[in-house]
């Protein structure tokens, strides 16, 4: 059964009348179930019929990815996206959507606003949040953003690839290390440094954003 379903449905038998007025519901006697309490949003979706997170979620990558759709379209699919997934739960959900491929293959979009969209995902679902880093490391997209960072074209892909990098890298260490590896010699740190310590992290973000803007010029 869907969790959210399951809730809702647990929800209704301990509000119910009979439930609240059965002495014997509870082995608390000072147990309280004030209506409504503990029913997440995705239960109350259940309730009102609309569709849950998960489903607003993959429907915005079959919009991001379908041929038929306009670019407009899909931006502002990809706006939803980015939205959704600002919230923990949601991020770590990309994974058994399979949203992950998907979004790192538009990192290499022909169209700049798809790549900067992309870039400003993978910065939003990894932000504070080390189950997302695992999967944005997992699927390769580090060497694709310093690309992005360092090269692209637009200014304003290369701003949200470098958002998307300072994200992946605080406070974890396989990413920061993959990071070190995939920038160019004169940009790499001169010793080993440590996620956890944000100064250190925000000088070397500092370095790539500084060559980011002069390749701009």
């Amino acid at each position: 059964m869907d969790p959210g379903m399951n809730q809702l449905l647990k929800w209704g038998i301990e509000n119910s009348d009979a439930t609240r007025n059965d002495p014997t519901a509870s082995t608390d006697p000072k147990a309280e179930r004030p209506s409504g309490q503990g029913l997440n949003a995705e239960a109350i979706k259940a309730l009102m019929g609309g569709p849950s997170d998960a489903e607003l979620m993959k429907q915005s990558m079959a919009a991001i990815e379908s041929p038929d759709v306009s670019l407009d379209q899909k931006l502002v699919a990809f706006d939803n996206l980015e939205q959704l997934i600002e919230t923990v739960d949601n991020a770590n959900n990309m994974q058994p959507l399979g949203l992950w491929t998907p979004l790192k293959e538009r990192l290499t979009s022909d169209e700049a606003d798809m790549r900067r969209m992309a870039a400003w995902c993978m910065g939003t679902a990894v932000q504070n949040n080390q189950q997302s880093q695992e999967r944005l490391l997992a699927v390769g997209a580090i060497p694709i953003l310093v690309k992005l960072a360092l090269q692209d074209s637009d200014s304003q892909v290369r701003r949200k690839a470098v958002y998307a990098i300072s994200s992946e890298v605080r406070n974890y260490s396989p990413a920061l290390n993959v990071l070190a590896q995939e920038l160019p010699e004169d940009l790499r740190p001169s010793r080993s440094l440590d996620a956890g310590d944000m100064e250190e992290v925000d000088t070397l973000i500092d370095v790539i954003k500084e060559a980011s803007s002069k390749n701009m010029s």
